[in-house]
């Protein structure tokens, strides 16, 4: 059976925190990492009839898409709707995860989700995100040393390349060097030249671990002053994550491609507003999950023929269809959410097997329940 902390890294890797908005609050909300996990629930809320269910369910684990605290708080005495809802969870031994806007953009997120939900294929990021900017480093050490100095790398984040880690590469050499007055030298003495068989290990990390990195090797390495390098590697560009989703589906109308999302989404009192001419023919779709009116402009410069998000606000829906562009669908906020839920329950029970039960909520946390 994994421990949390197991759990914690599988979702933490597939939807890195560090991709999170600077606004945003992710990560591990509540719960002890050694605990042992044999049942995960999913939901987009974490709201109170949510934590009610994975608590009467069992689970030890509740992973959900929107935080509970965004904001900071001073407590979370269960005589507010928050705390009533932690409270709940901590009383039934179930930590809780948040995996937001790290995981609206990513491979395998909300918005790739959702464009899988409805059919799209050749899908590719509507807005791509930076690729991430990485160091290369380099650092001379004995040969006696060299292994211990690679697991520290490793485990301060270096050598992470796509699927791999502890990735490294290395060379035999010989390292010269002559003590002086005041030095404390691990191997040799003072003012005598010195030849020491040492191995130049290399391994690639992301800039923003650029710090943290480079004290760890020196906190780690046996030699008083260490010889080492570290060079920035060209931009790289894109990646294959980004906001938003945009790909093909079959040919047809604007009104028949709205009955596709209707039957595609679950149910909500909301439904599938449609803003455009029914007959319009559709080919190209445009889609971000959640909340998407901030995408408009971008939508507006490519070549799709429908926009399909949530929350789109009077003015600005107004104005974009007036400029003759894409057509638009809104969406239930919750509903469009939905479909990332099914997905990363897949991926958790194909990554840890049969070790764990997971569940995905009943529950329909939409605010609007009733339409007349």
């Amino acid at each position: 059976m994994p421990h949390l902390s197991d759990v914690v890294d599988l979702l933490h890797g597939w939807y890195p925190p560090e991709t999170a908005d600077s606004w945003d609050a992710v990560g591990l909300v509540h719960g002890d990492p050694e605990q042992p996990v044999a049942k995960v629930m999913f939901a987009v809320d974490p709201t109170l009839k949510v934590a009610q269910e994975a608590a009467a369910w069992g689970a030890d684990l509740l992973v959900v898409h929107h935080p509970l605290f965004l904001k900071p708080v001073h407590g979370f005495a269960a005589t507010t709707p928050k705390g009533r809802t932690l409270a709940t969870l901590v009383g039934a031994g179930c930590a809780l995860l948040t995996a937001h806007t790290n995981a609206d953009q990513a491979i395998g997120g909300v918005s790739e989700a959702m464009a899988a939900a409805l059919g799209l294929t050749d899908v590719r990021p509507l807005l791509p995100a930076p690729a991430m900017s990485m160091d290369k480093l380099t650092v001379f050490v004995p040969v006696d040393d060299a292994d211990r100095l690679r697991d520290v790398l490793a485990e301060a984040g270096a050598g992470r390349i796509g699927d791999y880690d502890t990735a490294s590469f290395s060379t035999a050499g010989t390292g010269r060097f002559r003590p002086l007055a005041g030095a404390n030298p691990t191997i040799g003495d003072v003012g005598r030249l010195e030849a020491v068989a040492e191995e130049r290990v290399e391994v690639v990390l992301p800039r923003r671990l650029r710090k943290s990195v480079v004290a760890a090797m020196l906190a780690a390495h046996p030699y008083e002053t260490p010889a080492y390098d570290l060079v920035e590697l060209a931009d790289p560009g894109t990646s294959d994550t980004g906001t938003g989703r945009i790909g093909t589906v079959e040919p047809t109308t604007l009104g028949g491609f709205a009955a596709t999302v209707a039957a595609a989404l679950p149910p909500t009192a909301h439904g599938v507003r449609v803003g455009g001419d029914p007959e319009r023919a559709v080919r190209r779709v445009a889609l971000c999950g959640g909340a998407g009116d901030f995408l408009l402009d971008t939508v507006a410069r490519t070549d799709a023929d429908v926009y399909v998000t949530s929350d789109l606000r009077h003015h600005p829906a107004g104005e974009f269809l007036e400029r003759g562009g894409p057509a638009l669908l809104d969406v239930a906020h919750w509903a469009a959410e939905w479909t990332w839920l099914p997905v990363v329950e897949a991926r958790l029970r194909e990554a840890l097997g049969d070790t764990v039960e997971t569940r995905v909520s009943t529950i329909c946390t939409d605010p609007w329940q009733h339409r007349i």
